[in-house]
């Protein structure tokens, strides 16, 4: 998991260079940078938490920028600033690790 958030968060930048220059296009471009960014850092702060209360509530930030990553990825769509042609295999990426993040703090919460 760690190299498939590392990969995620290196497609994130890829998306940050390509969308057109414009005012909204950097301003989106610079939340979905940071929020998808942020999910692969905290998901490897996340592998080092010192107890498990630590990992509980850092694999709940990890969901939260994951959540956020889709938010504005699908926001990216809806403003027409990029195709959603070109962003499919990401969102649904996106997505997916949500669901992997959320069920991770399910089970380690329940334990």
């Amino acid at each position: 998991m760690r190299q498939r958030t590392k990969q995620f968060a290196l497609r994130i930048i890829k998306l940050f260079r390509a969308p057109p220059k414009t005012e909204e296009a950097r301003i989106l471009g610079r939340q979905v940078l940071r929020s998808g960014t942020a999910a692969a850092a905290n998901y490897r702060s996340a592998c080092r938490g010192r107890s498990r209360a630590d990992f509980i509530s850092k694999i709940g930030i990890t969901v939260e920028e994951a959540d956020e990553t889709v938010f504005w990825l699908e926001l990216l769509i809806d403003a027409n600033i990029v195709k959603e042609a070109k962003l499919e295999k990401l969102l649904a990426e996106a997505n997916e690790l949500v669901r992997i993040f959320a069920a991770t703090r399910t089970t380690a919460k329940s334990r």
